[in-house]
């Protein structure tokens, strides 16, 4: 005999839903059984230290926060449109165009210098003569030239260590001459020199620039150390 139904039983499972359940359950006595073992791990990242893990719990174990606005000098370079920052260069560095700079460049006059009489262009070029002349000249340009006349003093003060360079050189080439018994490094080496002096002394007779380097410094302790007698 079919049930009855109330007014509100609106249901719409299947009335032997649950003698169904009771038959399929009934078995187990009502008592849930554990389908699998312990629950594995289902990502594929590895474990990660316990440091790691301990850094993660700890929020206070973060590195402060950095600011942008004065980033330090190791910071990589922000913006295309920012220009990095660069770390001061020390304080006793200097360039070795601070040390010593080649005056402008412009044609010798032949306006006389004071404390030697001679034309400018002439007491420009005489430093680099050959052999000892040079030497010589440059020496009285340093004691007589006053330090307003710049540029001769420049190539006087940079002749002297020119040819003081030339000496040594020469010193060594016949020390060696006296070793092996053979002169044909030290005469190579007069040629050269020679030579150099030669076209030094053209090129600053057509106001060319006329900086030698390696010399730049000696020249300079030169200039510096050596007073003319006239101040001015």
């Amino acid at each position: 005999m079919e049930t009855k139904k109330g007014k509100y039983d609106t249901n719409p499972l299947d009335p032997d839903v649950e003698r169904k359940a009771e038959d399929v359950w009934g078995d187990l006595g009502g008592v849930t059984q554990q389908v699998g073992g312990t629950t594995q791990q289902v990502s594929n990242e590895p474990p990660r230290p316990q440091h790691v893990e301990d850094a993660r719990k700890n929020v206070y174990s973060e590195a402060p926060t950095r600011r942008y606005d004065n980033p330090p000098l190791e910071a990589p370079y922000p913006s295309i449109f920012v220009p990095p920052t660069y770390a001061p260069p020390p304080a006793h560095y200097q360039s070795r165009q601070d040390i010593y700079q080649a005056p402008p460049i412009s044609a010798p006059s032949s306006r006389p210098i004071r404390g030697i009489g001679i034309s400018e262009k002439w007491a420009s070029m005489l430093p680099y003569a050959p052999f000892s002349i040079g030497l010589v000249v440059s020496l009285l340009e340093l004691f007589l030239v006053p330090r307003s006349e710049g540029k001769v003093r420049y190539h006087a003060s940079q002749g002297v260590a020119l040819h003081i360079a030339i000496l040594i050189v020469q010193t060594i080439f016949s020390v060696i001459s006296m070793l092996t018994g053979s002169t044909l490094g030290g005469t190579l080496f007069k040629v050269a020199a020679f030579a150099f002096l030669i076209i030094s002394m053209i090129r600053v007779g057509k106001g060319e620039p006329h900086q030698i380097t390696p010399l730049a410094e000696p020249a300079q302790w030169f200039n510096k150390h050596i007073e003319p007698r006239n101040r001015g």
